[in-house]
């Protein structure tokens, strides 16, 4: 067997912790702050892909409400320009009955006026036709 004596045994473990600090120094710390920080940028990438996913999907509810009530004013515009219409409609039906009525009540007291006129030049010459009707069916002279 081989002796080891205790103050190589002692130097051994010194060297080895000696050998460890610097390791941690040199290699380990930096390692684990790359690791640190590579942690804290997919966290920090995670946590900005979230509020983004949040604020899309606001955006999008945002959207479809806008939508929504644009919809909403488009048929009161729509309901409002039909009932415009309607009344507009209306307006011009009554205008043309009242425009119709006027000619109609023209025409007849035209006509009336005419039939007056026709009935009393009818009845100046009714003696007339009378004697001339009589003439015939008895045939002389009256």
């Amino acid at each position: 067997m081989v002796s080891i004596s205790l103050p190589i045994l002692l130097l051994q473990i010194a060297n080895f912790l000696v050998l460890l600090f610097v390791l941690n120094l040199v290699l380990y710390k930096p390692i684990r702050g790359i690791l640190k920080q590579r942690k804290e940028k997919f966290q920090g990438l995670q946590e900005s892909v979230a509020a983004t996913g949040r604020q899309a999907e606001e955006q999008d509810k945002a959207f479809i409400e806008g939508i929504r009530l644009a919809r909403a004013k488009g048929q009161k515009e729509k309901e409002t320009l039909v009932q415009a219409a309607s009344d507009e409609e209306s307006a011009i039906v009554a205008k043309i009955n009242a425009k119709a009525k006027e000619d109609l009540a023209e025409v007849k007291a035209k006509i009336k006026k005419e039939m007056d006129t026709v009935k009393s030049a009818l009845e100046k010459e009714v003696d007339a036709f009378a004697d001339a009707i009589t003439e015939k069916i008895l045939g002389r002279a009256a």
